[in-house]
């Protein structure tokens, strides 16, 4: 469970918070505010002015200068994805106001973090202006500050000229291509040019600053960290939340959870944690995570008691947790994407990389489970690892061994189920790469898991349902994209659907369809880009007599959406994330036949001879995308879909176009 992510890694929600530099005006802004837990809530606000003297890290005392123009007070923090996003701001915005006197300080009032880990993520981040820790919380209190990431200005006489934002590109949810708004310089351009800063108030959009009102005296019937709490982190949260996992801090210690408590109950309240999207009316999945109203109002009621401790000897054993790798043993073959590290720049935008690694099977070989690990987190959007067989006659699916996108968890499939890895393949893994202003490289691994394949009963295979020829009208706030998958092997089932959509995806369905009756098997309600499950169905999904799995994906390309690049747009299918796409990929299980127990060519049913199916696939491809009608498909021809996933693959002599005969050898054994 994740209460904050880099990316990051941020989560799709509006938050509710207050900032104010004076008593008066931290009453005029909490008036009609919902209830906060009051560990959120600073005890008073004083005087600006009366915040200082600070205490710097490199112990220099940081007096209010008058001779400045302004001071800005930029709170911070170790882990909070949201500040650490905006230390790069905040240390160009104090190169560029310098030689205008504007002061830039650094403050950590997070109870959690100690001066080392401080000072150490600011030379992470590049940050090079004053920092102050606020142990005794006394600095936030004074200004009224709430959350991690906001800022409070100070002007000449020592008055709260602006209180809130630094601007509108981060927050937990939401990481725009740009920011369309940038209230901070704006309200500095205000006051070096003598104006009434136009906008004073905004809200912070950070990780909640936690305020001392911890007790280990309380009363019995209170619930404690070590009896209560520690229970419920371990169910729900640790499986993330601990040292070496993608969670921004540790929940298997008292302090770490103190200073994170207050942003661990709104992302529950919120119900943003743990991360799933899935609607409980429709469809079971085994991968659910889901939090117990229950469990919410237990933490709060800690939190609200005062965090008590409790008696040591009540916390249960730690469990036993999963090292590295998250697969069911240690993985049998691990293949990074090359030889050394992709180096990944600053900025801009990072057109698709393809890297072809070899795993060294020389036999047919059948994968279990497997594992995709990026090398570097922060700048990984996805990573696709696709089987390229030595022979197309080989080609399965959409060849997929495994995937990297947030919120997935490793592929592992139901007992007596794999995929085939035919003999002398390939491994391509498609990578998709965001800069996150500093430079970063990137060697992102699949580790695999074999069986033999006497234990295999299924084959498991990556179908795709996907529309690529729509097109979002500006400003629309609910526009339907609608997409079908039919043709499934008898004996199939459904193992698992995976939808995917950018940053304007709103919803997503999933039906199957049986003559004129529809089931829906799945319904995403509020889609979020930083949460792309795999949802798996509690038991396999037989198919036999289903004549179609339907998506419906819903966008809005609104201005009501605080994600999207530009409501203005026409939007179409393309692979950056302000473009979009529509498409779910599903794993599929064929039973697994015997080659002296396979059916003859031609069932008595009258069903098609399997290279019939394979030459109406070939032709249908070949009418679909051959433009000029000059028998192949060139790579300007093809979809971008099938740029993106099987251009390579089905041009078998490399030669840049797609012949019939290529297509057909593509097509055989697809189904």
């Amino acid at each position: 469970m994740l209460f904050a992510l880099e990316r990051g890694v941020a989560r799709h929600q509006a938050h509710r918070s207050l900032l104010a530099g004076m008593v008066a005006l931290a009453i005029a802004c909490l008036a009609g505010l919902p209830e906060m837990p009051a560990a959120e809530i600073p005890a008073k606000a004083i005087s600006a002015a009366e915040a200082f003297p600070f205490e710097a890290l490199d112990g220099s005392a940081i007096e209010f200068e008058t001779s400045a123009r302004c001071h800005v007070i930029a709170f911070l923090g170790a882990g909070c994805p949201v500040a650490r996003q905006y230390a790069g701001r905040l240390e160009a915005i104090a190169a560029d106001y310098a030689d205008r006197g504007v002061r830039v300080i650094g403050v950590d009032a997070n109870r959690q973090d100690s001066a080392a880990e401080f000072s150490a993520a600011a030379r992470e981040m590049g940050v090079t202006f004053p920092l102050v820790m606020d142990p005794r919380q006394r600095i936030a209190r004074a200004l009224g500050a709430t959350r991690t990431g906001g800022v409070v200005v100070i002007d000449q006489l020592g008055n709260v000229a602006y209180a809130g934002r630094v601007d509108d590109q981060f927050a937990p949810g939401v990481a725009r291509a740009a920011a369309t708004t940038h209230e901070l310089t704006a309200a500095l351009d205000d006051l070096l040019a003598g104006r009434s800063v136009a906008m004073p108030r905004t809200e912070p959009v950070g990780c909640l600053i936690t305020f001392d009102l911890d007790s280990d005296s309380v009363a019995e019937a209170a619930p404690t960290f070590h009896r209560d709490i520690v229970p419920l982190l371990q169910t729900h949260c640790l499986e993330c939340h601990r040292a070496g996992e993608i969670g921004p801090f540790d929940v298997t210690t008292l302090d770490e959870v103190r200073g994170w408590a207050a942003m661990m109950l709104e992302t529950m309240e919120q119900q943003r944690m743990p991360p799933w999207h899935a609607a409980p009316e429709h469809g079971s999945f085994k991968n659910a995570r889901q939090l117990p109203a229950e469990a919410t109002a237990l933490f709060r009621t800690w939190l609200e008691a005062g965090m008590p401790a409790g008696d040591p000897t009540e916390s249960p054993p730690a469990p036993a947790l999963v090292e590295g790798w998250r697969l069911p043993r240690a993985p049998d073959r691990i293949v990074p994407l090359g030889r050394r590290p992709y180096p990944v720049p600053a900025s801009g935008t990072v057109d698709y990389q393809y890297f072809v690694a070899d795993p060294h099977f020389e036999d047919e070989t059948w994968v279990s489970a497997a594992q995709c690990v990026p090398g570097a987190p922060s700048v990984v959007h996805h990573g696709i690892v696709f089987v390229r067989p030595e022979s197309l006659s080989d080609f399965r699916g959409m060849s997929f061994v495994t995937a990297y996108v947030p919120g997935q968890r490793a592929t592992a499939f139901p007992p007596g189920h794999a995929r085939r890895i035919p003999a002398r393949s390939k491994f391509v893994f498609q990578m998709h790469y965001t800069p996150d202003g500093r430079e970063r490289e990137d060697l992102t691994s699949v580790g695999v898991v074999t069986m033999p394949r006497e234990e295999v009963t299924h084959e498991v295979v990556t179908l795709a349902a996907i529309d690529q020829d729509f097109e979002i009208p500006p400003h629309a706030a609910n526009h339907e994209v609608r997409a079908e998958l039919k043709g499934f092997s008898k004996g199939s089932t459904l193992l698992t659907v995976s939808p995917h959509m950018h940053l304007r995806g709103k919803a997503f369905e999933v039906r199957a369809r049986r003559g004129s009756e529809t089931e829906t098997l799945l319904v995403v309600p509020h889609y979020d880009f930083n949460w792309q499950h795999t949802y798996e169905f509690s038991e396999p999904l037989p198919l036999d007599g289903v004549d179609a799995l339907e998506i419906v994906a819903r966008f809005d390309n609104s201005a009501a959406n605080p994600t999207n690049p530009d409501p203005a747009e026409t939007v179409m299918w393309g692979e950056q994330t302000w473009e979009e796409m529509a498409l779910a990929f599903v794993e599929v299980a064929k039973p697994l036949v015997a080659p002296e127990e396979a059916a003859p060519a031609v069932a008595a049913t009258g069903a098609e001879p399997e290279d019939s199916v394979a030459a109406a696939r070939a032709d249908s491809f070949l009418a679909r995308f051959d433009a000029n009608h000059d028998g192949m498909v060139v790579r300007t021809e093809a979809s971008r879909i099938v740029r993106d996933y099987s251009f390579s693959i089905l041009d078998a002599d490399g030669d840049g176009q797609i012949t019939r005969d290529e297509a057909l050898r593509a097509m055989r054994g697809r189904r």
